[in-house]
């Protein structure tokens, strides 16, 4: 890949740390309920398919009913506390800096509902990236469906073919792999490297310095 291709980021566990947040609106829900609270482990294993898959893996069986009340009360909570703990992890806002330097078009899809994604880009990332895209059921279906990324991709105006994309995850792997993207798992994230190689990870980096040093390489190549 030569060029400044598009960089296709996930979000939690990719560049922000939100799992402390995360964790504390979750289990503020399950305490409202009555329910059992959640490891900070159980939570980062849970996580990464959208907040009801969390809830009903959260309380270990199909109630419709139940997670709906949960979400009732977690939504709003999350709402106000997704900003206590959350930060980019070491590195990324260099990274970031570096790729739009480069002159890198950057864009986050996630599984959180579309207008957190929006305020949680604006507030770290504001001109570091370009496009952010959350869930906007059924209109654009939750990752591993390829319709986030192929939708940042159509708004920076790229084809998978002119992009890569970056996530910490089995759901972000088999989501490059629908949308026809290569994909570089993070060591760093929710899942790290044992599990990312068993879903069948090729290319996986230890910190965002790694991701800089090839965005160099890549643009050195394709100025030459």
């Amino acid at each position: 890949m030569g060029g400044a291709a598009c960089l296709v980021f996930d979000l939690d566990g990719t560049l922000l740390d939100t799992l402390d947040d995360l964790r504390g609106s979750l289990n503020h829900a399950l305490a409202a309920r009555g329910l059992p609270t959640r490891s900070m482990e159980q939570v980062r294993q849970d996580v990464g398919n959208g907040v009801r898959t969390l809830m009903e893996r959260s309380i270990g069986q199909p109630d419709d009913q139940l997670v709906d009340e949960l979400l009732a009360i977690f939504r709003p909570h999350y709402a106000q506390h997704a900003l206590d703990h959350t930060q980019p992890y070491p590195g990324i806002i260099d990274m970031l800096r570096q790729a739009h330097t480069l002159g890198h078009p950057t864009a986050i899809v996630s599984n959180k509902p579309d207008e957190q994604v929006r305020a949680l880009q604006k507030r770290f990332f504001p001109t570091l990236i370009q496009v952010a895209i959350g869930e906007q059921m059924p209109r654009v279906r939750r990752k591993p469906a390829p319709d986030m990324a192929l939708l940042a991709l159509e708004q920076l105006g790229a084809t998978p073919q002119q992009a890569l994309y970056i996530g910490d995850s089995e759901v972000d792997l088999e989501t490059a792999r629908n949308a026809h993207m290569p994909c570089i798992a993070c060591a760093w994230g929710f899942r790290g490297e044992a599990l990312l190689r068993k879903a069948g990870a090729q290319d996986i980096i230890q910190h965002p310095g790694q991701l800089t040093e090839r965005l160099k390489a890549w643009n050195s190549i394709g100025n030459n």
